[in-house]
């Protein structure tokens, strides 16, 4: 009875992540490939120290979902990373960012990014030219999207009250768009509200990206329209 009951698990989590990649979305197919030899990128496999939970198990289904369509997202970026990245928050200056840049958080966590403040409902836009990655409601912060930029970085906005209307995987997107609403979604629930913008750099040996402070690339909107 077990051994069916472990078949039946391994059944129904290999039909979810079937699901799970058919629903993941390849970049637009008109952008154009500026670096084609990424396409052959490939990652390394995922190993496990003590055997996966069944929700462990479809979360990285779910991961592993998005890393098999990288090496698409990839080809489609510039090579070299962005050197500024403009203020997320429609009226927001930098100079109003308190830096919690590594604060301490729950469950012995460290902050990995940057909390802006702002009135429920104002615009986020994309603080760089990138391709929405993924538009998601399984953060910690709620409702979130991960926009893939030149270099591969990998820039995260989250605690949205709402998505840009139009808003989907695989789009390009410029400084200019809106991809959503400060709100208090998530593990947001009881403070002001605001967004988390977090940046992560792509290590192509692992696949893997690793979160790097934003604030000391970040500058007004302003300084970027009189330039």
């Amino acid at each position: 009875m077990r051994s069916r009951h472990a078949l039946r698990g391994v059944l129904l989590t290999l039909a979810a992540s079937l699901a799970i990649a058919a629903a993941q979305r390849a970049p637009d197919a008109e952008l154009q490939l500026l670096r084609p030899e990424l396409l052959a990128l490939t990652c390394p496999e995922r190993t496990w120290s003590q055997p996966p939970t069944e929700a462990q198990r479809l979360a990285a289904a779910r991961r592993d979902a998005f890393r098999a369509l990288l090496p698409e997202y990839l080809a489609r970026l510039p090579a070299e990373p962005d050197a500024v990245l403009a203020m997320p928050v429609d009226g927001v200056r930098v100079a109003q960012v308190a830096d919690t840049w590594g604060a301490p958080r729950g469950g012995g966590r460290r902050h990995e990014g940057q909390d802006v403040f702002a009135p429920r409902g104002t615009p986020i836009r994309s603080a760089t030219h990138g391709i929405v990655f993924e538009v998601s409601d399984r953060f910690t912060g709620g409702r979130g999207v991960m926009v893939l930029g030149a270099g591969g970085v990998r820039y995260f906005y989250t605690h949205f009250d709402a998505y840009a209307e139009g808003l989907r995987e695989g789009m390009a997107v410029t400084p200019d768009t809106i991809l959503g609403y400060v709100g208090t979604d998530g593990n947001a629930g009881g403070t002001p509200p605001h967004l988390h913008f977090g940046a992560y750099a792509f290590d192509p040996e692992s696949c893997r990206h690793r979160a790097f402070d934003p604030l000391p690339l970040m500058v007004d909107r302003t300084h970027l329209a009189s330039d």
